[in-house]
């Protein structure tokens, strides 16, 4: 039986190839894709910004249908019996225990996470992202079963956006009666919105964009800062003061992927507070910063990439628990089919749609 795979041949450029499916060797698994999303960091590579990846199969963000199991393959990572036909989400990154950073217990700066993404579809087991008709789960990569309250175009979200936040979150240790000030009310921000607010902070939401904030308000924002109307960053400084007592947020998070947002925001944090830095993931793209007001206001900065794979379930619970609190699925405002994939790519990068959602079918 063979199964389709949307490769990219060259920035810009996609074609469909068809391959015989793999079995799954022992502790992995293949699963039928249900759906996938389009995340910016497959925008990135697409457009031709990454310094490396020109050509592959992409698609990270997934939710898809056990096929195969291969041999002693009968539970997910927290215990779970799984059985084909369940649904099943993985993180992006695979987590091999062996390296250096592994050893730390850092597992989500493994050096081998990416050993199996955005490889060419020629080489086996050829279903290497999920821009295909199926998705090969290698031993090493930590996967968990869809609680069935979650729907599908939510599900496919879990393991990238949500569990970082979480992650994010848990590193500055945020705590009850807190204040956070979160940059950027995309994705990342709207889902790290709504876990500070279930942890019971109060949450200021910065954006420029009148429906992201909107938006902002129905993921747990208490305050929406328009950076319309606070249009410099002495302005946003002194209204995040004003909401929180004069002193500044306890965490800051930046999540809008702007260079200069990394400089305002320890103007927005009060002394003895704590930073994440999610967003900006491009290296070689600066900002000023000021180290002395870093150092005099003693702040911590946390900066965040992937996330321990066991937050995965963590944000599963959430979304277990919270579906019906939050519009996880209004996120998505853009509905392709796999034939499509092209477009919802084009659509995407022209900020046409902010998150696309593909289906596939047959």
């Amino acid at each position: 039986m063979k199964g389709k795979v949307a490769e990219m041949k060259q920035p810009e450029t996609m074609e469909v190839e068809n391959y015989d499916l793999p079995t799954p060797e022992k502790g992995a698994m293949l699963l039928k894709v249900l759906r996938t999303n389009v995340c910016g960091s497959e925008i990135h590579i697409w457009k031709g910004h990454h310094p490396t990846k020109k050509q592959g199969v992409l698609g990270h963000e997934m939710v898809g249908e056990i096929a195969e199991l291969g041999e002693g393959t009968v539970t997910d990572f927290s215990g779970e019996e799984i059985k084909e036909g369940d649904r099943i989400t993985s993180t992006y990154f695979q987590t091999c225990r062996k390296c250096a950073m592994c050893r730390k217990g850092e597992f989500n700066l493994c050096e081998n996470a990416y050993e199996f993404w955005n490889k060419p579809a020629a080489e086996a087991p050829h279903f290497h992202g999920s821009f295909a008709s199926h998705y090969y789960v290698h031993p090493d990569v930590y996967f968990y079963k869809v609680p069935d309250n979650i729907p599908d175009k939510v599900a496919a979200s879990a393991n990238c956006a949500l569990s970082q936040v979480y992650f994010g979150l848990d590193r500055a240790e945020l705590k009850y009666g807190e204040s956070v000030v979160i940059q950027g009310a995309g994705g990342l921000g709207l889902n790290a919105a709504a876990i500070a607010k279930e942890k019971g902070a109060t949450v200021i939401v910065i954006d420029g964009v009148a429906p992201r904030l909107e938006n902002a308000k129905k993921f747990g924002a208490d305050h929406v800062i328009d950076m319309n109307e606070y249009k410099t960053p002495e302005e946003r400084a002194e209204r995040v003061k004003a909401l929180t007592g004069g002193e500044g947020a306890d965490v800051g998070m930046e999540l809008s992927g702007v260079p200069a947002a990394f400089q305002e925001g320890i103007h927005l944090v009060a002394g003895g507070g704590r930073y994440v830095s999610i967003g900006n993931v491009s290296p070689g793209k600066t900002t000023e910063f000021d180290p002395g007001l870093l150092t005099r206001k003693s702040i911590t900065i946390y900066p965040i990439v992937r996330y321990h794979p066991w937050y995965l379930k963590k944000s599963l619970d959430f979304l277990e628990k919270n579906i019906d609190k939050y519009p996880f699925e209004d996120m998505i405002d853009g509905e392709f089919t796999f034939e499509n994939i092209k477009e919802a790519l084009d659509q995407s990068a022209a900020r046409k749609v902010n998150r696309a959602s593909i289906t596939f079918e047959g």
